[in-house]
C-alpha cells in the first residue's frame, strides 16, 4: 500500500500535487487534446494497437517516457484497452481536461487491472477546484477487471481525468471503460467489531498511536476515523464476556465517542459461524416454537435495554455467518420454513424496539455469488424482513476481489438492498505474537498480492474499502474491521470455556506487537 498517495481528504501533498498537474498541463500544449465537457474515447476504442496517444487523451512523463502509455487489444467490454507498462522503470499520466463543467460532484470510473507493486497506479480527478481525489488500483493476479470509483466535487467548471503509473521495469496497469458523471461516492460505514476490546483491557492490554502516545483503543481508532462498533452477543458466556452487561457498556463507550453501533446476535453462548450454530444451554431442549419465542425475547431484551440507556442499535444482526441456519439442527437451512421462522422474530423483535434500527442478515463466504443467491432466494421467498445484505470478506478464504465485487453487485441488484461487509481482516506479519498458532501463518496461505506487512495489510483494507464504493447505485454501505484490537495478551483468549486458550487472529489486528496503531486504520478516513 503506498501511504504516500492516499489523499481522500484535503492534504497539503495533494494540493502541491495539484498545483504541479496545473503548470504541466499548461506546459504541454502539443500534447493536449482540445477540452470537452464528456470524456473522449473512454474506451480506447478509436484507435489500433499501439497508439502511444489514444485520441482524446494527452499524455505526460517528465522522464520522456510517453511510450509506456498506449492501446493494445484486449479489452475489458470492447477490444481495445490503455495499457501502461514499459521494460525499464517509468512513470506516465493518461489525461484529458474537461471544460464547461457546471459546479458539483462528479465520480469517475474505470475498469481496471494491475500487476501490483508499483510505487503507485491510480486513476485521479485533479485540477477540479479543490484536492485532488484518487483511487489506487488493485494487484489482480487472477486477470480480472475491477470496477473502480473516484469523486470530486468541481468548482470553476473544469475538471482534469487522470491515469497515473509509477512503476518498476515490467510491471503493467491496464484501464478501459471510463466514465465521468455527476454523483457522489463514499462509505457511510467505516467499522471495527471490538467485541474482544473489554476483555483485553482487563487482562492488561495497552496501546498507542502510530507516535507512540498512549490511549484507549477505541479512541485511537475514532481518531483515524471508525465510525462504527459493532459488538457481538452471547446468551451465557462461561466467562462472562460478550453478554448483555458487557455490550451494554461497551455501546456507551462507543456512543460517547460519537460512534454509530451494530449490535451481532449469535444466539449462543460462544462463536457461531458456517461450521458450528450451537444453542445456548438454557435452550438446549426447547421445543422450535419455544425457540422462536427464545429468540424474540433475546433479541427484544437486549435491544430494549441498549435503547433505555440511550445507545440504541443503528444496525443488528440476526445471526452470525448463519450460511447454513442458526439455532441447529430446528433452524437448519435443511429446515428453510423453520430457518425463516427464527429469523422473522428476531427482525420482529428489533423492529418493535426500533423501528429505524436497520436489520442485516450476514453470511460467510462474500465472494460466493452462487451461495448468496441461492440463500437470500429462501429467505425472499419466505418474505425474511431485512434491511442489508451483510458478507463477511477474508480474501485469503474467500477467494479474488473480483468475486467478491461480482457478488455485491448483483445481490445489490438483486434483491434492490444495500451491501455491508461485516467482517474483513488481513495480516501484517506472519511473526507469532503468542503460543498458539495463528489462522494465517504462512506466506501460501495469503491472498496474491498483498505481502503480510503493514503496507500489505493496508493495501488490502483498502482494496476491500474501493470494491464496496464502487457497487453501483450507492449501495455499497462500507466495511467492518474484524477485531482490530484483540492483541496477544496471556488470559483473553478465544475459548471462553478455557482461560489458557490463545489468540489466532493478533497478527491481523490493526495495533501492532509493539501496541502501536497500524497504518490500515489511516483508511477510515476513506471518503
Amino acid at each position: 500500500m503506498h501511504l504516500a498517495h492516499r489523499t481522500w481528504r484535503t492534504r497539503l501533498g495533494a494540493t502541491a500535487t495539484a498545483a504541479l498537474g496545473a503548470l504541466l498541463l499548461t506546459a504541454l500544449p502539443a500534447q493536449q487534446a482540445q477540452a470537452a465537457t464528456t470524456l473522449t474515447n473512454p474506451g480506447f476504442e478509436s484507435d489500433s494497437t499501439g497508439t502511444a496517444t489514444p485520441t482524446g487523451w494527452s499524455t505526460y512523463s517528465a522522464a520522456g517516457q510517453n511510450a509506456a502509455s498506449f492501446s493494445e487489444s484486449g479489452g475489458a467490454s470492447g477490444n481495445r484497452r490503455l495499457a501502461h507498462w514499459s521494460a525499464s522503470a517509468y512513470k506516465v499520466e493518461t489525461y484529458q481536461y474537461l471544460t464547461g463543467l457546471a459546479d458539483g460532484t462528479y465520480t469517475l470510473s474505470a475498469r481496471v487491472r494491475s500487476s501490483g507493486g508499483q510505487n503507485s497506479a491510480y486513476i485521479a480527478l485533479r485540477n477540479c477546484g479543490g484536492a485532488e481525489q484518487r483511487t489506487d488500483l488493485p494487484p489482480t493476479a487472477d486477470g480480472a477487471w475491477i470496477r473502480i470509483v473516484t469523486s470530486v466535487r468541481v468548482s470553476g467548471g473544469s475538471c482534469t481525468v487522470s491515469l497515473n503509473s509509477d512503476a518498476h521495469a515490467g510491471e503493467w496497469a491496464n484501464f478501459d471503460d471510463l466514465t465521468f458523471a455527476p454523483g457522489a461516492t463514499g462509505l457511510s460505514v467505516k467499522g471495527g467489531d471490538l467485541s474482544t476490546l473489554p476483555k483485553n483491557e482487563a487482562f492488561g492490554a495497552t496501546y498507542s498511536g502510530a507516535t507512540g502516545q498512549s490511549g484507549n483503543a477505541l479512541g485511537l481508532l475514532r481518531g483515524a476515523g471508525m465510525n462504527y462498533v459493532r459488538l457481538k452477543v452471547w446468551v451465557n458466556p462461561a466467562d462472562g464476556y460478550n453478554n448483555k452487561a458487557r455490550v451494554l457498556a461497551m455501546a456507551k463507550r462507543a456512543k460517547a465517542e460519537s460512534m454509530k453501533v451494530l449490535i451481532d446476535f449469535h444466539y449462543s453462548d460462544r462463536w457461531s459461524d458456517p461450521g458450528q450454530q450451537t444453542k445456548p444451554a438454557a435452550w438446549a431442549s426447547h421445543t422450535y416454537s419455544q425457540l422462536r419465542t427464545d429468540v424474540y425475547n433475546h433479541t427484544y431484551d437486549v435491544l430494549n435495554a441498549l435503547k433505555a440507556q440511550g445507545t440504541t442499535a443503528d444496525m443488528v444482526q440476526i445471526g452470525n455467518e448463519i450460511n447454513g441456519g442458526m439455532l441447529w439442527p430446528e433452524g437448519s437451512t435443511d429446515n428453510w420454513t423453520q430457518l425463516a421462522g427464527l429469523l422473522t422474530s428476531g427482525a420482529q423483535a428489533a423492529n418493535a424496539v426500533s423501528p429505524s434500527t436497520q436489520i442485516a442478515l450476514h453470511l460467510a463466504k462474500g465472494g460466493d455469488n452462487g451461495g448468496t443467491r441461492w440463500w437470500f432466494d429462501q429467505a425472499v421467498a419466505r418474505q425474511v424482513p431485512f434491511d442489508v445484505i451483510a458478507l463477511s470478506y477474508y480474501g485469503y478464504w474467500h477467494g479474488p476481489l473480483s468475486g467478491l465485487q461480482a457478488n455485491l453487485d448483483d445481490v445489490s441488484a438483486r434483491y434492490g438492498k444495500p451491501v455491508l461487509v461485516a467482517e474483513t481482516a488481513y495480516a501484517s506479519t506472519l511473526a507469532n505474537g503468542d503460543f498458539l498458532e495463528n489462522n494465517i501463518a504462512t506466506s501460501g496461505q495469503l491472498a496474491p498480492g498483498y505481502p503480510a506487512t503493514p503496507a500489505g495489510q493496508a493495501a488490502n483494507l483498502r482494496d476491500v474499502m474501493n470494491v464496496v464504493e464502487a457497487v453501483p447505485g450507492g449501495r455499497g454501505l462500507g466495511i467492518v474491521y474484524w477485531e482490530p484490537a484483540w492483541t496477544a495478551v496471556k488470559g483473553s483468549g478465544w475459548d471462553p470455556q478455557d482461560p489458557s486458550s490463545g489468540n489466532a487472529w493478533e497478527n491481523q489486528a490493526l495495533f501492532g506487537y509493539d501496541k502501536k496503531l497500524l497504518p490500515a486504520a489511516n483508511w477510515f478516513a476513506h471518503r
